[in-house]
């Protein structure tokens, strides 16, 4: 009986381990995956000082968002095919020599066109960081631990992207928008240097995928990702389907995902394996993501842009505003991850979409006098509420997946929240501009001549233009055009509030889905390793 006991321990798998301590893994790929995701965010509040200083319109500055989102997004899905070729190891350290060289060039760029090109260059060295940081993670730390791993990753996509325009901003007033690549050198071979250390590939990965490329594949992925991005970006510029180029291109991307899902399917070896979409706690943990996705992004695209457009603040100004935010992540991250091992992952993701939909329904009540503390509070509680979604969503959603399968898995969850984000920009960028026109005709519809409100505050404005020196005709103009310029702030205003209160229903609608996640097991999260005291 003993021996039949020892021979069958003898017989299991002994779940690998890297040889090294696993927080020296975490502290490696968190140190390339912030500089990443911070350098998504921190050029943002640098476009019209790079447009100025390369003699470009704002329309052209605008590409260089758009050319590192476009090749990010490619490379996003294709991370986990590539690592099981090459190895993670290798790919990583690849990823940040590429991305830091093209940090140098584009601190370097002379002109438009090669600031592009660069910025090309990073989305491809950037776009497989985070799904490789994320996997590696989930490979160095036990299950039971898998809470606390995530909680480090968190750490770094959710907060970079808060402190992203503040740094920003400093750098851009402080230095040279130029600083804000150049900063990247000595953190990316701090980071080169630190991976090559201390991270390892687990054995399947060491030996490597052999087989015939899935050429097709990838150009499918490539077609649909990169004109879906361009449609995204460019949409709200072109007057989306009012422009015929925004229609052709729609339709490219369409054919494109269709023939890349079909391709994938039934591909032997295909560059993102969509099977894993089988299992339940990854189809409905991808799927909410996405939809955490478009409510994170469209809350910090929107609050900067009210904060500058409407209020008046400056970059810098506008960025302490919302910094807030960093500092609720940090803590929730903080406590979420002692308690995910604790609590139910479904009762902490109920309690983060309420709280986030409380956050978004605070910002619903914005208007022209509020305060920079009436703005703060809710960007720290909609910070707070951050922890409490990604850690247990990333935890449940990797949870029931074979450690083969969370390297392509990372791919396609990060790709889904990119590409909730990217539809949430557009979304709520259409839904201001739309929603201001709405609101502006309402309003217009009560600056009358038989209203008393309109016709009072005309003549205040006409006695206050005088007393500063104006004849009579133009004081008249010059009330016209400032009770005028009051009517579009108070139509912003408006629209803003809408689409918060929209963002806070969205948040809201997030909570009956999670009764389809299974829960963690707790006897394979305290599951014994063989050999271990």
């Amino acid at each position: 009986m003993a021996s039949a006991t020892t021979e069958s321990a003898a017989a299991a798998p002994v779940e690998w381990r890297p040889s090294v301590n696993p927080w020296m893994v975490a502290v490696s790929v968190m140190l390339a995956t912030f500089m990443v995701v911070l350098d998504s965010s921190v050029a943002n509040v640098a476009l019209p000082h790079i447009a100025g200083n390369l003699s470009a319109s704002t329309d052209e500055s605008t590409w260089v968002l758009t050319s590192y989102l476009v090749s990010n997004a490619i490379m996003l899905p294709a991370s986990g095919w590539i690592a099981r070729r090459i190895g993670r190891k290798r790919l990583l350290i690849a990823s940040i020599v590429v991305f830091t060289a093209a940090s140098l060039l584009c601190g370097m760029a002379i002109n438009m066109p090669m600031l592009i090109v660069a910025r090309v260059l990073q989305g491809i060295g950037g776009g497989g960081m985070q799904p490789l940081a994320q996997s590696i993670l989930l490979e160095s730390f036990p299950p039971i631990k898998h809470g606390l791993a995530m909680a480090v990753y968190g750490v770094g996509v959710v907060v970079a992207p808060v402190i992203g325009p503040t740094l920003g901003g400093w750098i851009t007033d402080s230095y040279s928008w130029r600083w804000i690549f150049y900063v990247n050198l000595p953190v990316g071979m701090l980071a080169l240097f630190m991976v090559n250390l201390f991270v390892e590939d687990p054995p399947y990965l060491r030996r490597g995928l052999r087989g015939a490329i899935d050429y097709l594949g990838f150009g499918l992925m490539a077609v649909w990702l990169g004109t879906m991005q361009l449609v995204l970006d460019k949409g709200q510029e072109a007057d989306w389907f009012e422009a015929r180029w925004i229609g052709c291109v729609t339709g490219i991307s369409a054919v494109a995902l269709a023939g890349f899902i079909v391709r994938e399917v039934r591909s032997r070896e295909p560059i993102v394996q969509l099977r894993v979409l089988g299992n339940r706690n990854f189809r409905v943990g991808t799927l909410i993501t996405g939809v955490y996705g478009f409510i994170l992004y469209g809350v910090t695209a929107m609050l900067p842009l009210f904060l500058q457009t409407v209020l008046g603040y400056s970059a810098l100004e506008s960025g302490l505003t919302v910094s807030p935010r960093g500092i609720g992540s940090i803590l929730s991250i903080l406590i979420v991850g002692a308690l995910a091992n604790r609590v139910d992952g479904r009762v902490l993701l109920a309690c983060g979409f309420a709280i986030l939909a409380w956050s978004t329904f605070l910002l619903g009540h914005i208007n022209l006098g509020i305060s920079i503390g009436s703005v703060a509070l809710p960007n720290l509680i909609n910070g707070f509420a951050g922890g409490f979604i990604f850690v247990p969503l990333t935890t449940m959603t990797m949870s029931r997946l074979r450690k083969e399968e969370i390297g392509n898995a990372a791919g396609i969850y990060n790709l889904m929240r990119n590409i909730g984000g990217s539809i949430g920009i557009a979304s709520v960028t259409a839904l201001l501009v739309r929603g201001s026109q709405t609101h502006q005709n309402y309003l217009a519809g009560n600056l009358t001549a038989s209203s008393p409100a309109a016709v009072g505050m005309l003549e205040s404005l006409q006695r206050k233009f005088a007393a500063g020196g104006a004849d009579g005709f133009t004081a008249q103009r010059e009330a016209l055009g400032a009770l005028y310029l009051s009517m579009q702030q108070q139509a912003a205003v408006l629209a803003y509030a809408d689409n918060f209160r929209l963002l806070g229903y969205l948040s809201l609608l997030c909570i009956p889905p999670l009764v389809f996640l299974h829960r963690l097991r707790q006897r394979s999260l305290r599951r014994p390793e063989i050999g271990s005291e």
